[in-house]
């Protein structure tokens, strides 16, 4: 068994690939997904598919369409999703992948500081847990396969 699991969060730290050290050190089979952490090309994406747009907004709209497109699919496909909550970078998007997650009935690991506990309190009472690290992300993770 090979587990897909899409990481929502911040694009900015490398906290993605210390999950996939973590899980390869680990040897559990688990295939990561996630959004475009290319940031520029998450930016560019609308306009190249669909054409130059006559302003910011309009070409954001453009892009968040074709990313939300991507999104939508590898979420539906994860059979967990990981969503992190840093001190440093707006969440805006982690929320709303974890709150998908949620919806789609998707297993969710929620990372978050002790310091977020408040603001995040309902999204941590949706999921199935809740940890401060990504290691105890993915030991809660190789639980699944002893």
């Amino acid at each position: 068994m090979e587990l897909h699991v899409y990481l929502a969060g911040e694009i900015h730290s490398p906290w993605r690939k210390e999950l996939q050290q973590l899980a390869s050190q680990m040897n559990i089979p688990i295939h990561f997904s996630g959004p475009m952490e290319n940031h520029d090309r998450s930016d560019q994406i609308g306009e190249e598919i669909v054409g130059k747009q006559p302003n910011a907004i309009l070409k954001d709209e453009a892009a968040s369409s074709i990313n939300n497109l991507r999104t939508q699919i590898l979420l539906h496909k994860a059979d967990v999703v990981i969503a992190l909550f840093g001190e440093q970078y707006r969440q805006w998007n982690s929320a709303m992948d974890a709150a998908t997650a949620v919806a789609l009935q998707k297993p969710l690991i929620l990372i978050r500081p002790e310091s977020l506990h408040h603001p995040l309190k309902e999204l941590a009472n949706k999921a199935q847990v809740v940890v401060e690290t990504p290691e105890q992300a993915m030991k809660a993770l190789a639980y699944i396969f002893e």
